[in-house]
């Protein structure tokens, strides 16, 4: 293939800021306490913030936490419905890097457009709590995901 003669454009797309991803982190943080470790990702799967790392909180709640923003951001679902979605079927995508069939990651859309995800890990009362705190997140920056 070559690239076609004097037709090119810009590509523009909407992603998650730094500061949309503070804000939601922060919110989700208040909502699920200061022990629970909290991760934002952009549309491309990188970290835009992870807060700083607090006394007491296990070290793998973190990576938990990344993995289950970047699994509700590939499958542009939360991580729990993927997680039923793969138990039966298509469980070979359990196999790729960097998924987790947990609860805890939601996707951040604008529309039927995914783009980003958050995760979080460690909450006192488990995977529906943390779930329930990365939408309230997500909530707090609803009037800029339009």
């Amino acid at each position: 293939m070559s690239p076609s003669s004097g037709k090119t454009q810009v590509l523009m797309e909407r992603n998650v800021s730094l500061h949309m991803a503070l804000t939601i982190a922060e919110t989700a943080l208040a909502q699920c306490g200061v022990r629970t470790s909290v991760a934002v990702v952009d549309r491309a799967g990188r970290p835009p913030c992870f807060p700083p790392g607090r006394w007491g909180v296990n070290r793998t709640h973190l990576e938990l936490a990344r993995r289950k923003a970047y699994t509700a951001l590939t499958f542009q679902r939360t991580s729990a419905e993927w997680a039923t979605r793969t138990e039966t079927t298509l469980s070979g995508q359990r196999m790729l890097a960097d998924v987790i069939p947990l609860a805890g990651g939601v996707p951040i859309k604008v529309g039927e457009d995914t783009i980003g995800g958050v995760g979080l890990s460690g909450a006192p009362m488990g995977g529906a709590q943390e779930e329930a705190c990365a939408k309230a997140g997500i909530a707090k920056v609803a009037d800029q995901l339009r």
